[in-house]
């Protein structure tokens, strides 16, 4: 098996805000891994917020080349637990060769990746798309931009509740609210309060992370439900966000790629929490994966190629929150 590191740098249609950082140009590290005529492909982004850059990502995948090139017949499990040891300090770069790895292991199964999970995709849940932190007017304007069932709204500034009242003026679409962090607990209680008024589905992560005794309030009292993103990132803390949060949103960078994903999936329902996947400003690499992960969840997002000025890659189509998957087996890339 051959190992190959391309690196981009992902231009954003507009500069993307949320509570704590705005990004113009997102750098991307892509992993693609050749065997036997085919080519699968992985994927993950540079996040200062984890401390997480491309060069890091190459130096630690470039330090155990030869690990990954000597794998051949593993199912992606065993890929992954061989894998792991060497890369748990840096999950981001796991979940771009855990992402490649199990596509080209479908690939050379010739199946698609929900086809080789066995999943039904009959009853896909729709993606959001997201609307980052800006003046209202400019808010308002893109959303008017792309008409959608679902808009998932970042918040975490002065006038969150008129950001709200001012999109609801212009759109029917489901309200789901993103505050990265950003708020306090009375804060997010008085919030949840209005927000709900306004046709608000759920709040995501309105603490700070490790703000566990306060999200334990918030559960307990907010009139809307609660979902977990930067309180959980591996597998050890599902079951942390039990009684503390409604649901998980799991990220498959933080994670270390779709093999734990998976398994994190199955523990929540296990726990009766909800299930969403989300991503991060990436291209249609990593969104092409999580598409297959669809059946088993609640909500997912997955906008993250729709930000983009250009994708780099054809795989997965989403329209109108609808998404439609590719003729190729796998997860159904290929880089332009």
């Amino acid at each position: 098996m051959e190992l190959i590191i391309k690196e981009y740098e992902l231009q954003l249609k507009h500069t993307f805000t949320i509570s704590r950082e705005s990004i113009d140009i997102q750098p991307s590290l892509i992993v693609q891994l050749k065997s036997g005529g085919c080519s699968g492909y992985g994927e993950a982004t540079s996040n200062p917020y984890y401390n997480i850059s491309v060069s890091m990502m190459k130096q630690d995948l470039e330090a155990i080349r030869t690990l990954i090139e000597s794998a051949e017949d593993e199912t992606p499990e065993e890929f992954w637990a061989k894998v792991y040891p060497y890369l748990k300090q840096d999950m981001f770069a796991l979940c771009a060769l855990d992402m490649a790895y199990t596509d080209l292991y479908a690939r050379k199964k010739g199946q698609k990746l929900h086809e080789l999970w066995d999943y039904n995709i009959e009853k896909n849940p729709l993606t959001n798309y997201t609307i980052g932190i800006d003046s209202i007017d400019k808010m308002v304007d893109k959303m008017k931009e792309l008409p959608w069932p679902i808009y998932k709204i970042k918040l975490g500034t002065s006038e969150d509740i008129a950001i709200v009242k001012a999109l609801r003026e212009h759109t029917d679409a489901v309200f789901r609210i993103d505050a990265n962090c950003g708020w306090g607990i009375e804060e997010t209680l008085n919030n949840a309060v209005e927000l709900k008024k306004l046709g608000v589905e759920f709040l995501e992560q309105p603490l700070k992370a490790d703000d566990w005794k306060g999200h334990e309030i918030i559960f307990k009292h907010s009139v809307l439900p609660v979902i977990a993103d930067e309180s959980c990132i591996v597998e050890q803390d599902v079951s942390k966000c039990y009684n503390h949060f409604h649901g998980v949103n799991i990220k498959l960078v933080k994670c270390g790629g779709l093999t734990p994903a998976r398994r994190m999936i199955q523990q929540a329902k296990k726990l009766g929490l909800k299930t969403m996947v989300g991503c991060m400003t990436e291209s249609s690499v990593g969104i092409s994966a999580i598409a297959h992960l669809l059946p088993e969840l609640d909500y997912v997002d997955m906008d993250g190629a729709l930000l983009l000025s250009e994708d780099i890659a054809n795989g997965v189509q989403i329209e109108n929150g609808i998404i439609g998957y590719s003729n190729l087996n796998g997860t159904g890339v290929v880089l332009k």
